[in-house]
């Protein structure tokens, strides 16, 4: 098979296919042929390169991401209260009625796991106040790396001062 970027859904659907054929070889056809070997490689670098740029879902709901985690490792709101500060708290959190604090977020992520990147996305209830934004934002390095990392040029709405 010759090998190409994937530029079309029906370029994507050959290329899973093959790669569905590659994989279910006999157990040691790979070994024997590792020309197919890498054409399984490519394939999937490939295959996931076109998936990144069109099926990209993003980090999920940060409380999504908990129950996910508890569901896999069989846990139960008991189970995760230390982490939360009381099975009254998870509850109230898991339920969307407190918001995740950072000391949640950190332990959630040191001792179960979870990656920060899905505990803390799409936490848009977290913002500073104008007052606060302005003293943030007098340190240098801070307001450095927000003027190179721009909420679409604002900060919460308010422009960021040049």
């Amino acid at each position: 098979m010759e090998i190409n970027i994937i530029r079309t859904e029906e370029q994507y659907e050959q290329a899973c296919s093959r790669i569905y054929e590659l994989m279910h070889l006999e157990d040691d056809a790979l070994d024997r042929n590792p020309a197919l070997g890498e054409e399984l490689d490519l394939l999937a670098i490939l295959v996931e390169k076109y998936e990144q740029d069109h099926y990209s879902l993003g980090p999920p709901d940060p409380i999504e991401a908990i129950k996910f985690h508890m569901e896999q490792n069989g846990l139960k709101q008991k189970d995760i209260a230390p982490l939360f500060g009381g099975k009254t708290r998870v509850s109230e959190v898991l339920n969307r009625k407190r918001p995740l604090s950072m000391k949640m977020i950190i332990l959630l992520n040191r001792y179960l796991g979870i990656p920060m990147e899905s505990l803390t996305h799409g936490n848009s209830e977290v913002y500073l106040s104008k007052e606060d934004m302005e003293v943030v934002m007098e340190h240098p390095a801070i307001r450095d790396y927000v003027r190179r990392n721009p909420v679409s040029g604002k900060y919460r709405d308010q422009k960021v001062k040049e």
